[in-house]
């Protein structure tokens, strides 16, 4: 009982700290890629792959121009620091709100709100709901996440988009992971004040594929800790545009969002055009997401204002095992 209670307190503790309004938390200790003062935690990794055809088309820039790290502290758990264009940053916050969270996808405001198209609704009556616009906070795509048994069933499943899809496939390969297929995931809606507890994601058949949660709009505290909750946990900042990796033995380990941060930039700002590039994708044709890119060079300002005081997080991962094709 008493090695139980230790466990609880330790992660606990962290997280309480880091949450706390009153007094706040010093920032000293979170661990940011980009600070010099956290240079011995970080280590430099090499991709696997050095150029990826599709990278343009999907809001990336080339791999060769990627940046990533692993933390000395927590093997498998690797950052990729924001490899997204500012016009890609605007396709996928955009995809995030306008398609991954309308039906037939499963929501949280499906159990009290009968709306089909929320993004729309939101923006019903010619300005915006910021009632229903904060009441979304998570949506299933693929293999829908059931909250209560934590266990997926083919029954419940929907269509995975093709677009996230190949995306997870191009960061997959990149460091070497050539056999990834993305299966299932959860899109997350923070605002300023919201928090997700300490947790593991061990619900999928396949706990050696990696997850791959990429992170929109503001900035996060990420505590990342160990298999039990007695290890203390690391703080991490996430930005936007950051792609955290866990993998490996990172794959089962606790971790948890205390608080939502200002950004102190907006990467989704600047845009350019994309061009066709005639490559062949996996999972779609480049005529499906070269159009709907460079859409958002102008129709932007209604997503600008939901970025500016929210986060996106997206968590994609694998549920079968390679030789699988249903549960």
């Amino acid at each position: 009982m008493k090695r139980s209670m230790e466990s609880e307190d330790c992660f606990m503790k962290k997280f309480k700290y880091y949450k706390s309004n009153k007094p706040k938390p010093s920032l000293e200790e979170v661990i940011s890629i980009e600070t010099y003062k956290f240079a011995k935690e970080v280590e430099n990794i090499t991709f696997t792959v050095k150029h990826d055809s599709r990278t343009r088309a999907l809001g990336l820039y080339d791999i060769s121009n990627w940046k990533a790290v692993s933390l000395s502290r927590h093997p498998g758990f690797i950052i990729i620091k924001n490899p997204f264009t500012s016009l890609g940053q605007r396709y996928w916050i955009r995809k995030c709100l306008e398609e991954y969270a309308k039906k037939p996808n499963k929501r949280n405001i499906d159990i009290d709100t009968d709306v089909d198209n929320w993004w729309e609704e939101c923006f019903k009556k010619n300005e915006v709901d910021r009632k229903l616009q904060k009441k979304l906070r998570w949506a299933t795509l693929g293999y829908h996440h059931d909250w209560d048994t934590k266990v997926y069933i083919e029954d419940n499943k929907g269509v995975f988009p093709g677009e996230l899809a190949e995306l997870c496939d191009v960061i997959a390969l990149s460091i070497g992971y050539s056999k990834f297929r993305a299966e299932a995931a959860i899109v997350n809606y923070y605002h300023m004040g919201s928090t997700l507890s300490a947790h593991t994601d061990h619900s999928e058949v396949n706990l050696e594929a990696p997850l791959f949660s990429l992170s929109f709009g503001q900035s996060a505290i990420f505590l990342l800790g160990g298999h039990e909750k007695s290890i203390e946990p690391s703080a991490i900042l996430l930005s936007s545009g950051d792609i955290a990796i866990m993998s490996k033995d990172a794959r089962l380990c606790y971790h948890a969002v205390p608080k939502i941060l200002p950004s102190s930039k907006q990467p989704w700002n600047n845009p350019t055009s994309v061009q066709k590039t005639h490559e062949t994708f996996k999972y779609i044709k480049e005529d499906d997401i070269i159009d709907p890119m460079n859409k958002n060079l102008k129709e932007w300002t209604k997503f600008q204002a939901y970025v500016e005081e929210s986060r996106i997080n997206v968590n994609v991962r694998q549920v079968l095992n390679e030789n699988q094709i249903c549960l």
